[in-house]
């Protein structure tokens, strides 16, 4: 089955504990569908960089498999570039700068031949973008999964609210959660936050794993005690590129099935952050990653 990403493809300089990083390939869509290209044999990318963006990036995106048609290319333009610092609980970061460059008027223009996608990913970006997506295009996907965070919360709430309502899975962190609907409890927020459209949410704990909701029913997928964890950027989103992933290479979106795209969600994040960037997602075998999610099952199962 067609998976479509569309989202941002930028430059990242981190720096962590571990040491720091100039410019390197970052960007939701770039985690997104590095993750889900284990998968999904049908890859479309929808995004925008500016005409510094290097050729041999792109061509790691098509030795993935991934299709660029829908790489936009802007001659004199920068791409998007963000540059971040992590504390030392790697859970608390400081974003040191941001330049919009072409994202600050990205038009996302989705070519015909995406326009058959049966799954869709929307990637972190403004809200109304999002929406843009979801009209232009021509026929509704099977399944439509959205991913937001608290600064789209603090200034474009009403914009948010009005594309939740057009989604079947919304994808947020437990403090976003909490802001979104009000209510510390997750599990009350999780009702308060389907109540507003999308039938399925995913919230994710970092390093506490990930929670999955759907009507009256829960599923919890722990994360990976890992001995080292580098760099914790893209984590999410090579979590969500999993998720989709997954369920577009398996075409069956059941709660059960959803389940175990979680495990292989949480399995590919649990790679990305064992180096900087992009690095540890690019060229892992099917071996490693059957192993590690096998590392998950073998977490969490318990005979009573």
């Amino acid at each position: 089955m067609s998976l479509l990403t569309v989202g941002s493809v930028a430059f990242d300089a981190l720096e962590t504990p571990f040491g720091k990083t100039d410019k390197i390939i970052g960007g939701a869509a770039t985690y997104i569908t590095l993750s889900a290209s284990y998968f999904s044999t049908k890859n479309n990318l929808v995004a925008v960089v500016g005409d510094d963006f290097p050729q041999e990036m792109i061509g790691l995106l098509q030795e993935h498999g991934i299709d660029t048609e829908g790489l936009q290319i802007k001659q004199g333009e920068k791409t998007f570039f963000w540059s971040g610092k992590y504390h030392n609980d790697m859970n608390s970061r400081d974003t040191v700068e941001v330049q919009l460059n072409v994202m600050e008027k990205f038009d996302p223009i989705i070519p015909d031949s995406y326009q058959d996608c049966q799954y869709l990913m929307l990637g972190n970006t403004a809200p109304a973008i999002q929406q843009m997506v979801l009209e232009r295009i021509t026929k509704r996907p099977k399944l439509v999964m959205l991913d937001t965070m608290n600064f789209w919360m603090d200034i474009a709430m009403d914009d948010l609210k009005s594309v939740l309502k057009m989604v079947d899975v919304l994808t947020i962190n437990d403090e976003e959660a909490r802001i979104l609907s009000g209510d510390y409890s997750l599990r009350r927020a999780a009702k308060t936050v389907m109540a507003m459209g999308p039938k399925t949410l995913i919230i994710k704990k970092g390093e506490h794993g990930a929670l999955l909701f759907q009507g009256d029913q829960v599923f919890f997928c722990p994360a990976l005690p890992l001995e080292d964890v580098f760099d914790p950027t893209g984590a999410g989103d090579t979590f969500a590129g999993g998720f989709i992933g997954y369920l577009a290479s398996t075409d069956d979106i059941s709660f059960e099935n959803m389940k175990r795209a979680i495990v292989y969600g949480s399995a590919m994040a649990s790679f990305c952050v064992e180096k900087f960037g992009s690095e540890r997602i690019v060229g892992l075998t099917q071996e490693e990653i059957t192993a590690r999610v096998q590392e998950f099952v073998q977490l969490a199962h318990f005979q009573i």
